[in-house]
């Protein structure tokens, strides 16, 4: 008795030669930094308040001998309580609109440029990986310099009773960038930007650092970024004068030799405490938001 064969290849129309497609486990890239830089912006949300407050403390007694001023802020704790019951809990949010536009173009042009480079396999060399991030970076505070600026002014801004450095009096975003342009014209939308790109720059990898070798390194970051931080913030906060000059500084270098003449070495490191606090938190809610965004969009494109 014949036996009918169970497969009649190839004319059975069941069979089907090509083997299931492999579910994608990678994003391509310039969906995975925006969601990157989309993860930071989330992260930003939580972390604006230390902003604030290092923003404050890094201005407070500028350019004034040590115990010659009042201190309205004392520490991180403090110094949020004193901006909450002073300004209120929107106080607390001063910059928010300027700091989301700044991680969102910051971060997007910093892992985008990285992913560049990275498959390019620039990074893959000895010290790749380390120029290609403070490349990205330097790009990256660049592009974002001026919502950096704004930040700044925003976050400075506060009632008399409690103010510390100059107020510049914007009513939001929108009205800072035209007064600035009115004012200074487009290089004035990126003065300061000698110090920020220093700053990003240093702190390119801070958030690998931080989820490697946890608190120690955190405090090494900490440490070497602030005096940048603190020269960057005076840098974009100051007043200009009729001929769009910095009326306190000429530059970084100036900068740093008037902050430690009048005020010590120890100026440097002013607000580096919530530098500190603020680094870990940010780092960790990046990185968790990014991954869920991930795994949410990779389960869509399978």
């Amino acid at each position: 008795m014949p036996v009918r064969p169970l497969l009649n290849f190839p004319t059975d129309p069941h069979f089907d030669p090509q083997p299931a497609e492999t579910p994608r486990t990678t994003l391509r890239p310039p969906l995975d930094f925006s969601l990157g830089a989309l993860a930071c912006c989330g992260a930003c949300m939580f972390t604006n308040p230390l902003e604030v407050v290092k923003t404050r403390l890094q201005l407070q007694g500028e350019l004034q001998a040590r115990g010659s001023y009042q201190r309205h802020y004392r520490g991180v704790l403090q110094a949020l309580w004193v901006v909450g019951r002073t300004d209120g809990m929107r106080g607390l949010q001063k910059g928010l609109t300027a700091a989301l536009l700044y991680q969102g173009l910051m971060n997007g042009v910093r892992l985008g440029f990285y992913s560049y480079t990275e498959a390019l396999g620039l990074t893959g060399v000895t010290g790749g990986s380390l120029i290609a991030g403070a490349t990205a970076g330097a790009l990256g505070a660049f592009i974002a310099s001026p919502a950096y600026l704004v930040k700044t002014h925003l976050q400075a801004q506060t009632v008399k009773s409690i103010a510390v450095g100059h107020q510049h009096n914007h009513q939001g975003v929108s009205s800072a960038l035209v007064s600035i342009y009115q004012r200074e014209g487009v290089l004035g939308l990126w003065r300061g930007v000698n110090g920020a790109v220093p700053r990003v720059m240093v702190g390119a990898h801070s958030w690998l650092i931080a989820l490697t070798a946890a608190m120690i390194s955190g405090v090494v970051v900490a440490i070497t970024m602030t005096p940048f931080d603190v020269i960057s913030t005076r840098l974009y906060n100051q007043p200009v004068d009729d001929f769009k000059r910095g009326r306190l500084y000429g530059g970084f270098v100036d900068c740093v030799m008037k902050v430690t003449a009048s005020e010590g070495i120890v100026a440097l490191y002013k607000g580096m405490t919530p530098v500190f606090v603020r680094l870990a938190p940010h780092t960790v809610l990046s990185m968790l938001l990014w991954d869920v965004m991930r795994q949410r969009a990779l389960r869509y494109t399978n």
